[in-house]
């Protein structure tokens, strides 16, 4: 038997290829013409309804005089407004992930004595079976972490001998493992890419018992284990802002969508995993960092108002960085006012570029943001408000921590698999019917030739 080159493109293939596109394509006039909602989403940005759900709302309109007006946007966990949850914790508390991963799964605000409770559970999940670094992660390790961390979920289905038990402990027991497991399996699946494609020194530190999840990332990440209080609490933000956004999101809607089958935690976890990599959803503030930097390399000066407005005219006319006529981090799905993800990380954000030294970056994203929504709105025909989205900042948030971009789709992993596991719960237990929607057929019916005829 030959041996198969995986990542060989043949003549072969390309002529299949041709094939294959030619038959995919679809009008995208039928959309209009038999009103389908295409993206399951309408013209003004209203989602067609799937679901039902208490975990968390998404507002971007308010009703006035029987009229959807828009609003500047809010986020509610449990019925709970994420801005006042994050401006009530005080400047020094880095467990914000945790009580806020405790409102998601239980649906109520801990007690003190609950709360404590809850960390040791999650400090106790926070390890992995033996040898699973040496004989999973390590084996060859992929260059895109997200895969790894997908490849790591699914492995865990064989240390576990319960695995496909969907009773509601049993599946509880799986999601706050996983939520527990995600930072060390994200960060050692980078550590070893860092060792064996880049040629760096493999360091691996264990845990720390007292540490919350932000802190636990910043000190099996570093090498020498330090950070500050500040990038302390500004990740610990962005992991609350990150954690979950409503039901209809593309990687939620794939946890209650493969749940809604009976599959086993790890499948549904996984499935997510694999959505939330794709650039359109998880990986959009990495776009930002990218264009921003293509954007301080072709600008001289960076407080010049005139310059930065010709690049970003140059991008929405596909002249400047990828051609794709998009300024990245700008607009949402939902909101159109604000969005208050982003809102809430800005006002982190300065402080951390004093602390850090990138004052002049800063105003430049200040003036972006200040700039992009006129620009637009002039270039382009909109149906809705354009605001900075949490991608515009958060790239940037952690382009300041220090921590790579390989691993900044995993750090919203890290956050998300809180959402996903208080979906998959919601899911399991009011034990609904498998999701089955419907595509509309536009193939004529044909009589089939022999082949011998064809």
């Amino acid at each position: 038997m030959s041996n198969v080159t995986f990542s060989e493109i043949t003549p072969q293939l390309e002529e299949l290829a041709q094939l294959s596109q030619e038959s995919s394509y679809i009008d995208p006039e039928l959309y209009t013409k038999h009103d389908v909602k295409r993206g399951l989403r309408d013209l003004d940005g209203n989602g067609v309804l799937v679901g039902i759900t208490e975990i968390s709302e998404v507002k971007s309109k308010e009703k006035v005089d029987g009229k959807d007006v828009p609003c500047d946007g809010h986020l509610y966990y449990r019925g709970y407004d994420v801005q006042e949850i994050i401006r009530s914790m005080p400047k020094d508390y880095h467990f914000g992930f945790e009580e806020c991963t405790y409102l998601l799964l239980f649906g109520k605000l801990p007690t003190k004595q609950e709360f404590t409770d809850f960390c040791k559970l999650l400090s106790s999940y926070r390890s992995l079976p033996p040898n699973f670094v040496r004989d999973v992660i390590m084996k060859k390790p992929s260059k895109d972490i997200m895969n790894t961390l997908a490849r790591s979920v699914l492995t865990l289905y064989s240390y576990d001998d319960n695995a496909d038990d969907t009773s509601v402990p049993n599946v509880l027991r799986q999601c706050i493992q996983l939520i527990a497991m995600f930072p060390l399996l994200s960060v050692y699946g980078y550590q070893a890419y860092r060792h064996y494609h880049m040629g760096d020194s493999l360091i691996i530190h264990s845990p720390k018992p007292e540490y919350s999840t932000a802190e636990n990332i910043l000190h099996c990440l570093r090498d020498d284990s330090q950070f500050s209080p500040l990038e302390a609490k500004l990740l610990d933000v962005a992991l609350i802002l990150h954690m979950e956004h409503g039901g209809g999101n593309n990687s939620t809607f794939t946890t209650h969508l493969v749940s809604s089958s009976g599959t086993d935690t790890y499948s549904a976890i996984a499935a997510a995993i694999g959505s939330l990599k794709g650039p359109k959803h998880g990986g959009a503030n990495i776009k930002v960092v990218k264009m921003f930097d293509d954007m301080k390399a072709n600008i001289s000066d960076w407080t010049n108002e005139e310059e930065v407005s010709a690049y970003l005219r140059a991008l929405l006319h596909k002249e400047a960085f990828d051609k794709a006529g998009l300024i990245y981090g700008m607009g949402h799905a939902v909101y159109s006012l604000s969005d208050p993800r982003a809102v809430t990380l800005r006002g982190f954000v300065e402080a951390l570029a004093e602390e850090k030294g990138y004052q002049k970056e800063y105003a430049l994203y200040s003036m972006v943001e200040r700039l992009a929504p006129q620009i637009i709105a002039e270039e382009r025909k909109i149906y809705k408000g354009v605001s900075p989205n949490v991608d515009f900042y958060s790239g940037f948030v952690y382009q300041m921590l220090g921590l790579p971009i390989e691993l900044y789709t995993p750090i919203f992993a890290i956050a998300r698999i809180a959402g996903w596991s208080a979906h998959r719960m919601e899911e399991i237990c009011h034990n609904g019917k498998i999701m089955r929607p419907s595509y509309m057929t536009v193939c004529e019916h044909k009589d089939f030739i022999p082949m011998e005829d064809r």
